[in-house]
């Protein structure tokens, strides 16, 4: 047993020598070499407060009070850090020889301020000569650097923004400053945890201006963003940028821009990969970069300037088949019940300014379906301009603008034209409307209002034309109408058809339709209800042979809802087109025997300029003269 108690005695021995080194620890000097170092590395004065105290947990070394490490000589915002505590951490085994070895420091709840002048140098940049020589007296074995529970913010004197962040926990670990170092960083803008974590192979060189290889990778709402090249602290970077983010409106919510949510097809999700540049952190330029927006996947260069309340992005894509059928909130189109009613998101525009062109093989948008296309977009605060430089779709192409504005509310307009493009096809896609087919030109300008497609029909106002060169008209037989007076089913086929438009709350009213046909001229003039998708129409076609020569009018009312309207003569129309001579005729003939029979059996006489119902009114009134004197004798 007495081997057992001489080890005892031994660890005795070694605890008392232990705590007792630890008791001689040379708090006061510990800190001061710390500081040292600091000023030396840094070149700014490091100030300490308080009373430096021995601490055993979570590591050996001493525990500081209140310590600031000043600003640059051109900010008079305050220190550039501030913090409660510092925690210096030592290492054990050197104590005993006399030495001091640092090995950690942490700051506790430090006030992080990053701040750059108008002339764009950052208060974290290490001024030339005022570090020492590659700052290798810093060269300390430091497991890590450590801060908890901090604040950053953020002064921009270039642009005037500012932006603070809470939750700020960060470790550094480099055991050889001017070697490689790794970072890990994060903070809460919005409540939720932002990472970022990286390696730069030397630290010093790096905060010093120097470009250096360096790896990040940045998460958050469920997203990364991954980048591989060279960088420096001031903000420049060239490399390799990936990007994965299954939900945008995730990722940007945890940067604190939630309630954005870009429309389907336009990057609820985003997959993306190019060589990236960046200068100053304030822009970004992207080539040969692949983009997938959902199930959109395009290719080109983009461009990206961060300065004011939301980025600035200019972009040059190219693309195979695009699908933007979410932009009509659902498919958008007609169907049995009307016009969706489903919300339109249009918030997405909020989330950046800029322009971008874009060529497609095909554009699928939902209710419109378009082949070729060259379409550059300018959005300037939720409101975006479409100018289209090509547009080929329904065997034609298109031109003009196209404008979604969500500055105050949701609301949609333009001026389109159209040449040449199948009338049918067009009307199909946009109404539901089947009958009227052929080839065409067309223009309008529109304006609707509404957070719905329903809304914005039912809204519309403008103006607009079209113009046939030749087509038909399904379901409708104009020759066996004017043979027998019914002209359902059949066809009709023309051979000019030529209308002007006005559009008010949803309706289409047009008063000179003009169409002809082999023999026959027609006219039209009422309202088609786009909103309520309705029609009142009067389609009045005329035989130019009929009546020997007279031309023969048949006026047809084309009255119910697009999916089956009602199509009838209008004889009272068509008598007051066709026979209003004869009619004219028999109501003097009419008049002349009423005129005669009164004359006879009543004694009532027709003077000059009297019509039937005044004269028997003044003989009744004559009679109750009579009557009245009769009374008064």
């Amino acid at each position: 047993m007495r081997w057992i108690f001489r080890i005892l005695a031994a660890l005795v021995v070694a605890a008392l020598v232990l705590v007792g080194g630890v008791l001689l620890l040379p708090g006061e000097k510990i800190a001061e070499v710390v500081l040292n170092q600091i000023r030396t590395a840094t070149g700014r004065e490091v100030t300490l407060e308080g009373e430096v105290k021995v601490s055993f947990y979570p590591v050996l070394g001493v525990r500081t009070g209140a310590v600031t490490i000043a600003n640059a000589d051109w900010s008079d915002n305050g220190p550039m850090l501030s913090a409660e505590a510092l925690s210096i951490g030592v290492e054990t085994a050197p104590l005993f020889s006399g030495q001091i070895r640092i090995k950690a420091l942490e700051l506790i709840r430090p006030d992080l301020l990053l701040e750059r002048d108008k002339a764009g140098r950052g208060n974290w940049e290490i001024e030339t000569g005022t570090a020492s020589s590659g700052g290798r007296q810093f060269a300390l074995a430091l497991d890590h650097i450590e801060m908890r529970g901090g604040r950053v913010r953020y002064l921009d004197q270039t642009d005037g923004s500012r932006q603070a962040f809470s939750g700020l926990d960060a470790v550094l670990r480099a055991p050889d400053l001017v070697g490689p170092a790794e970072l890990e960083l994060a903070i809460e803008p919005a409540g939720e945890r932002v990472v970022l974590t990286g390696t730069v192979t030397g630290l010093l060189p790096f905060v010093s201006g120097t470009a250096v290889p360096v790896t990040a990778q940045l998460r958050a709402g469920g997203g990364t963003m991954d980048f591989a090249g060279r960088a420096t602290a001031t903000g420049d970077a060239e490399g390799r940028l990936s990007a994965d983010l299954p939900s945008t409106a995730a990722v940007l919510a945890a940067l604190g821009m939630a309630g954005v949510n870009p429309p389907k097809g336009l990057g609820q999700a985003v997959r993306a990969d190019g060589l990236v540049v960046v200068k100053a952190g304030k822009t970004l330029a992207l080539r040969k970069a692949t983009l997938r927006l959902d199930q959109n996947q395009l290719g080109g260069d983009v461009d990206v300037k961060f300065s004011g309340d939301r980025p600035h992005v200019t972009a040059r894509l190219s693309a195979g088949d695009l699908d933007f059928a979410g932009l009509s909130g659902g498919d958008g189109g007609p169907g049995t019940d009307g016009w969706s009613s489903e919300v339109i998101d249009a918030g997405g525009l909020a989330a950046v300014n800029g322009q971008a062109r874009i060529t497609a093989k095909s554009v699928d948008l939902g209710t419109l379906k378009f082949g070729a296309t060259d379409i550059t977009m300018v959005l300037d605060r939720s409101r975006a301009v479409f100018s289209l430089t090509r547009l080929a779709g329904y065997g034609g192409g298109f031109g003009g603008e196209f404008v979604i504005n969500n500055r105050n509310g949701l609301s949609v307009g333009g001026k389109l034209s159209a040449t040449a493009v199948e009338v049918s096809a067009l009307l199909s896609d946009l109404a539901g409307i089947t009958r009227l087919s052929g080839k065409g030109d067309g223009a309008i300008s529109f304006l609707g209002v509404g957070g719905s497609v329903d809304a914005i029909m039912k809204s519309l106002k403008g103006e607009g034309r079209i113009a046939m060169a030749g087509g038909k008209i399904s379901g409708f037989d104009l020759d066996q109408l004017m043979r027998s007076g019914d002209g359902s089913g059949g066809t009709t086929i023309f051979d000019a058809l030529a209308a002007r438009f006005t559009m008010d709350k949803g309706n289409m009213v047009n008063d000179d339709l003009k169409m002809t046909l082999p023999g026959v001229e027609a006219t039209g003039r009422g309202r088609i209800g786009l909103g309520a998708r309705d029609i009142d129409y009067l389609f009045t076609p005329v035989a130019l042979k009929g009546r020997k020569g007279k031309g023969l009018a048949f006026p047809v009312r084309i009255r119910g809802p697009w999916a089956a309207p009602r199509i009838t003569p209008d004889l009272k129309a068509a008598i007051d087109l066709n026979l209003a001579e004869e009619k004219k005729a028999l109501e003097d003939k009419i008049e002349t025997k009423v005129k005669d029979k009164l004359s006879q059996e009543l004694g009532v006489e027709v003077q000059e300029g009297e019509n039937i119902e005044d004269a028997l009114e003044r003989k009744v009134e004559e009679e109750l003269k009579k009557g009245l004197l009769k009374l008064l004798e």
